[in-house]
């Protein structure tokens, strides 16, 4: 059986890094942009890495374009935003593709174990869900993850436990992490 271990993944240098380097930690992965409106959500993010990380907790980030073309800048460009503006300490690697003919394997990989579900209920979902339908329509079957900050949760052995859409509050995303922990 398949997990994030048997991944290798490119940093923001464009070097080789293999997921079982992880191995035995738990691992909150994440397609982000710089440019969205669930951006904010890297401060509950570093504020759970900076908590939790000497617990055995990993966050890796995963800098996407092709929600809206919301992360237009360049591998530094991005990192230096999400340093400066959030104070981002967690590993982020190089910028990918999550859907179509070049989605990256992990995410695919991810978005098998743990199909799109849905964004909830609520007018603000509702318009969420309109809006990634028309960006996601161009990827057919191969529209993986539904938006920026899509959140893959992997337990200690490489197993993918949940999957949170980023309209998930992330006060239950820090319960599902402490919970694996």
């Amino acid at each position: 059986m398949a997990t994030v271990y048997d991944f290798t993944v490119n940093d923001r240098q464009g070097g080789k890094v293999s997921l079982s380097d992880y191995r035995g930690k738990v691992l909150l992965i994440v397609n982000t942009a710089t440019g969205c409106g669930f951006t904010p959500h890297y401060e509950p993010l570093e504020a759970m890495y900076r908590d939790l990380r000497g617990k055995g907790f990993e966050i890796l980030d995963f800098p996407c374009n092709q929600f809206a073309n919301q992360a237009p800048g360049s591998e530094d460009e991005i990192h230096e935003f999400c340093t400066l503006k959030f104070g981002t300490e967690f590993p982020q690697f190089a910028k990918i593709e999550v859907n179509g003919e070049n989605a990256d394997p992990l995410f695919a990989f991810l978005a098998s174990e743990k199909p799109f579900e849905s964004f909830g209920n609520g007018l603000k979902n509702a318009f969420l869900k309109k809006y990634a339908d028309a960006n996601n329509k161009k990827f057919g079957d191969k529209a993986y993850i539904k938006w920026n900050f899509t959140k893959f949760l992997i337990d200690r052995e490489g197993n993918v436990k949940a999957r949170f859409e980023p309209s998930v509050d992330m006060g239950e995303v820090r319960k599902a992490v402490e919970k694996e922990l």
